[in-house]
């Protein structure tokens, strides 16, 4: 087994503990960042030794930002703006005060009407400097009645 088909194996591992005991979460639809925030703490069984944090803003001391466009994304007006932007990754796996990043999670439910355009783009700039995320995943919350009950994985 590859170290990347190992780790894809770790977040679906956590996606199904998820689902087996915290799937009334998707049912009745709440918060996002409550799902990320359970998702999290089954992804930090699956990965002991690894830090586990929730939008998490740090490389190392200084402020995670994305300073441009990550390449070939169009279609948002903010990516106009040249200033670096602060950003806070959903779910990351690294090694805290080091340049050590496993893995980057951004989470988006299917209530918010959002196909999760940004979230890819920053998962795709996660990957490059100076981040270099070894792996990246969207993670979709299929919530509400007839959609609920489902954790969509798409790997970037």
């Amino acid at each position: 087994m590859t170290p990347e088909s190992e780790i894809r194996r770790k977040v679906q591992c956590a996606i199904d503990k998820f689902l087996q005991r915290d799937s009334v979460l998707l049912e009745i639809d709440v918060n996002e960042r409550t799902m990320t925030h359970k998702l999290a703490e089954y992804v930090q069984q699956e990965f002991q030794g690894w830090d586990v944090d929730c939008e998490y803003n740090r490389k190392i001391k200084d402020l995670k930002t994305l300073p441009q466009p990550p390449n070939n994304f169009s279609g948002l007006d903010f990516w106009q703006d040249t200033d670096a932007k602060t950003v806070y990754p959903d779910i990351i796996v690294h090694k805290r005060k080091s340049d050590e990043n496993l893995l980057v999670i951004e989470a988006k439910k299917s209530s918010s009407g959002d196909k999760g355009d940004w979230n890819k783009a920053k998962l795709r700039a996660f990957k490059e400097e100076p981040y270099k995320y070894r792996m990246a995943f969207f993670v979709s919350f299929r919530v509400g009645g007839k959609e609920g009950k489902r954790v969509d994985l798409e790997g970037l």
